[in-house]
């Protein structure tokens, strides 16, 4: 595919119109499979975390600071996929995957700003599950409502001006004339691939970033886990100790799989970096993270099961009633 760009005074440095998004154009016989494939993911991870924001919404027994952090980390995962998976469609449908300089920016900023949020969002979780957990007399006053809003207000907006500035870093950088990204969205390794000249300072940025926003959340949660397996193991009974375990353990399965691919991505040394790599790493992120949370958080959580059956019960019953009878509202 032709280049589209213009030659700057800098020699072979280009001001570029356009990259072009290889996706898995490497794989020409799957990309009807993998359009298909991408579609049914997409409308499954819209329906399962919008499933659990109207049941944690609507039924007041999960009115409680987890389920009000698990509707927050859903609505994030709406919005987090919806910024890769829809081009990525788009993408496999017309078989090319030119995405013009702007939408590319515009695409990694919100991508950037998303995934911090929840590394926050999952950070918050774990700080709700140590204080229910090693604190349990004192959590209705610690964990309450007032707490709950600032906590969500911070991770939904803590990361928008960190990007602001990198991306606008990134992005004024000059570029090769190779404009050709082994990726299927905007994300910083591909697009830093492309830069030309010295990118030490922009990868240390990276790196300090990456430490702000993945390495000290990440710790932060193990320091909690850490506490409070401690705190369960000392339990006397073992009923106790197994419910205790199973508050837990939906969100250390979403945490392994989320900060495990994020920091084998970004924080793994540039010598073992492999754009194809990547491109398959970030698949774990980015789509199975969205994918399992409904799956996890309903099928290995009793209360949320408990309230789905009530809830489609309910819908169930409303639907046969007004189909055997259309007069009633």
């Amino acid at each position: 595919m032709e280049h589209k760009g213009q030659t700057s005074p800098l020699g072979n440095h280009t001001a570029l119109v356009d990259f072009i998004l290889i996706g898995f154009s490497d794989l020409p016989k799957l990309q009807g499979l993998l359009f298909g494939l991408f579609l049914i993911i997409y409308a499954f991870i819209l329906m399962g975390n919008s499933l659990i924001i109207t049941i944690t919404k609507v039924d007041p027994s999960l009115h409680t600071p987890m389920y009000f952090f698990l509707r927050n980390f859903s609505f994030l995962e709406i919005c987090y996929v919806s910024v890769t998976l829809p081009r990525l469609l788009a993408d496999l449908w017309r078989k090319y995957g030119n995405i013009s300089f702007l939408a590319c920016a515009i695409q990694m900023y919100f991508f950037l700003i998303l995934a911090d949020t929840e590394c926050f969002i999952l950070t918050a979780m774990a700080y709700d599950r140590y204080v229910a957990i090693c604190y349990p007399l004192l959590f209705p006053v610690i964990m309450n409502n007032r707490l709950c809003v600032q906590l969500a207000l911070v991770c939904w907006t803590a990361a928008i001006p960190i990007h602001i500035g990198s991306t606008s870093v990134i992005f004024t950088l000059p570029f090769c004339e190779n404009n050709q990204m082994n990726h299927f969205f905007c994300d910083v390794p591909p697009i830093v691939q492309l830069v030309c000249g010295d990118t030490f300072v922009i990868e240390m940025l990276t790196y300090v970033i990456a430490v702000l926003v993945v390495t000290i959340p990440f710790l932060l949660i193990l320091v909690s886990y850490v506490k409070i397996i401690s705190t369960i193991l000392k339990l006397p009974s073992a009923t106790g100790r197994t419910k205790a375990f199973s508050t837990c353990s939906s969100h250390l399965m979403v945490v392994t799989l989320f900060f495990g691919s994020g920091i084998i991505v970004y924080l793994r040394p540039k010598s073992t970096h492999s754009s194809g790599m990547d491109k398959y790493f970030s698949l774990f992120y980015t789509i199975l993270t969205p994918l399992f949370n409904p799956i996890i958080y309903c099928l290995r959580n009793k209360d949320v099961m408990m309230a789905l059956e009530k809830f489609l019960q309910k819908w169930i019953m409303v639907w046969f009633i007004t189909s055997k009878n259309p007069s009633y509202t």
